[in-house]
């Protein structure tokens, strides 16, 4: 199993990176802190309201991020979970009856109790690590690997694509923009799409996270 995700959620990773995966019929899954929506920020200018609309009508996932990109390890627990809270009614106000379903921790991992808090939104939740999903895992925080940590490396993800395949796991790409001129948090278009077209070569089954979780859930009962 694999998984496609954009923290942040910037134009490029939509326009660009959602362009690549309707090419080969798939969708991903987009983080969104709806507090960043129009702003230039570290990752590129962030994504519109009406990006908010083609991410459904195109079959992505929206995915939670906190309205205002809280930090998951500095936040005090009750403000970040305020945060949780803030982007779902933003949400509400966007696009009646769209709900989150899965989330992602913005900048670094939990504490502790934040992920006790965080567990009570969503049915994942969803970290770092560079590393994919393999037996008994958090679903509270699943571990991804960040494409623009290799990103003149394709074959380390190629191998962590076979990798992934020999071992039955769950492999959570992760990144930010997709531009000809990326931010150190992203990736050029032609990389991202090898990194795509290999994938699918592997046979896995690509999904956005809160369909893979289903799917997996599905397939041990």
């Amino acid at each position: 199993m694999i998984s496609f995700s954009f923290d942040d959620f910037p134009e490029s990773a939509l326009r660009t990176g959602g362009a690549i995966l309707k090419h080969f019929g798939l969708a991903g899954t987009y983080y969104a802190s709806l507090g960043l929506m129009g702003k230039d920020t570290a990752t590129g200018r962030i994504f519109g309201p009406a990006d908010l609309g083609v991410v459904c009508e195109q079959g992505h996932e929206l995915g939670c991020h906190t309205f205002s990109h809280c930090h998951a390890w500095d936040t005090a627990t009750r403000a970040f979970e305020e945060a949780i809270i803030d982007n779902r009614s933003a949400l509400h106000d966007l696009l009646p009856g769209v709900e989150f379903q899965t989330f992602s921790y913005p900048i670094s991992g939990p504490r502790p109790l934040t992920k006790l808090r965080a567990a009570e939104h969503f049915l994942c939740c969803r970290g770092g690590g560079q590393k994919f999903n393999v037996g008994t895992t958090d679903l509270n925080n699943l571990s991804a690997y960040f494409l623009e940590k290799t990103r003149h490396r394709i074959e380390l993800v190629k191998d962590l694509i076979d990798h992934n395949r020999q071992a039955l796991g769950w492999l959570i790409f992760a990144t930010h923009d997709i531009s000809d001129n990326p931010t150190p948090y992203g990736c050029v278009p032609g990389f991202f799409e090898e990194v795509v077209r290999y994938a699918v070569a592997s046979g896995a089954n690509i999904l956005p996270v809160v369909e893979a979780l289903k799917a997996l859930r599905s397939a041990r009962m």
